[in-house]
């Protein structure tokens, strides 16, 4: 179903699209998969009603980042029970929107049937959906495949809503499953939706503790690109082209403990793994690369008085930013874990459940009750320069781009940024 009918509410001035840079946010985390934006001049105070460029009225829930690619941004939600896609230009108005199918709807306030995010490579469009489909379509909204997952592999078996969002690599698009039981990865040909490779990532663990949110991130590691996937206490590194194991880090769970499950994907810097674990309690460093069981020699430290649930750490120049679900900043070493400095944006009752995005020196953290804080960082600190009360809740990470900031609640789309 395609309807252009508009949902702009507000200020909607027009964009020239020929001033708009050439950056892109093709999925979660962005063009690197690190939640590191291009430095510009984005807004550091704004309401529902302050540097508000436009906002839209989604018409479902979806806790989904937006994918953005020139002139196209890309939002998954509900849309009258279906599992839908909406495409929006630089001016808030609507393009096109497609459905895909029964919604499974979400369990946890947070969360929906859209959790995962969209992806795109310029060409392809690829959505992926808690009910299991996953689709590409063409920028102008034309459906080129679609599949399910769970019919071909069998049902979904987390405890809550999927989460994790599929990936590119090596030209397929990547997606684990690693659930309650027999979990996998599978790697679809984007052409036609066919299963080019599906690879075993079942470990022997305890009850919950190999349910996994977690998203992958590809990278070349020793001139070998390389999948890392985090999940049933282990991180490894995949050949993408076929999905085989390189290489397995363990030690995350000594005590093979039940309900560990993971829902912040890793932080990387420099080679470095971030990667929190054990319900907020504990933090480590892994060095990428290796053959085999890498545990002895790739874990460079851990802390067992740092940890994040859900938001997933950002870094970079050898420094990793953690926020905690309440609100701590730690600036860590990213080779010793070792605090630098650390803060706080002031307390609330609510939780941070997004991740945080570092453009520049400014750190955009969104919390549940639909407060966005911008945090400027430097080497000798932080400062909060502002707490941004957007009216409704918040689950998705902002999207800096184009000197513009994109923010996801659960209502409305808004484009923030100076007029």
């Amino acid at each position: 179903m395609k309807t252009p009918t508009p949902y702009l509410i507000g200020f909607a001035g027009l964009i020239a699209l020929s001033s708009l840079s050439a950056s892109n946010w093709p999925q979660w985390r962005g063009p690197d998969g690190t939640s590191l934006a291009s430095p510009g001049e984005y807004p550091t105070t704004f309401s529902p009603s302050e540097n508000v460029l436009w906002k839209v009225k989604l018409p479902g829930i979806g806790s989904s980042t937006p994918a953005v690619w020139e002139d196209r941004i890309f939002v998954t939600c509900g849309i009258a029970g279906e599992d839908g896609i909406i495409a929006y230009d630089w001016n808030g108005a609507e393009i096109w929107r497609e459905t895909l199918g029964p919604e499974r709807a979400g369990k946890h306030k947070n969360g929906s049937g859209s959790n995962p995010s969209p992806i795109t490579d310029g060409k392809n469009l690829v959505v992926y959906y808690k009910s299991g489909t996953v689709a590409s379509l063409t920028h102008e909204g034309k459906v080129n495949w679609k599949t399910n997952l769970q019919e071909q592999f069998g049902e979904d078996t987390l405890w809550w809503d999927l989460g994790s969002s599929p990936v590119f690599a090596a030209g397929n698009i990547v997606i684990p499953v690693m659930q309650e039981g027999d979990s996998y990865v599978v790697a679809l040909n984007p052409a036609d939706g066919t299963v080019v490779w599906q690879v075993d990532r079942t470990f022997p663990v305890q009850k919950e503790t190999g349910q996994s949110y977690t998203t992958p991130y590809l990278t070349t590691i020793e001139g070998v690109e390389t999948l890392v996937i985090w999940g049933a206490d282990r991180l490894t590194g995949h050949d993408p082209k076929d999905g085989r194991t390189l290489w397995t880090c363990g030690g995350f769970n000594p005590e093979d403990k039940a309900m560990w499950r993971v829902i912040a994907s890793p932080g990387f810097v420099d080679g470095i793994a971030v990667v929190p674990y054990g319900r907020t309690k504990y933090t480590a460093g892994v060095k990428l690369g290796g053959r085999g069981d890498i545990t002895a020699t790739a874990r460079l430290w851990e802390r067992s008085d740092l940890g994040s649930d859900c938001p997933t750490p950002v870094g970079r120049d050898g420094k990793a930013y953690l926020l905690t679900d309440r609100g701590e900043i730690h600036c860590l070493d990213a080779k010793t874990g070792k605090d630098l400095w650390k803060g706080a944006i002031p307390r609330a009752s609510a939780n941070f459940y997004s991740s945080p995005i570092l453009a520049g020196d400014l750190l955009y953290a969104a919390r549940e009750d639909g407060m966005v804080a911008v945090v400027k960082v430097g080497e000798a600190g932080m400062e909060v320069l502002s707490q941004n009360e957007m009216g409704e809740r918040i689950a998705a990470a902002p999207v800096p781009v184009s000197n513009k900031l994109l923010v996801r609640g659960i209502d409305h789309l808004f484009c923030l940024g100076s007029r």
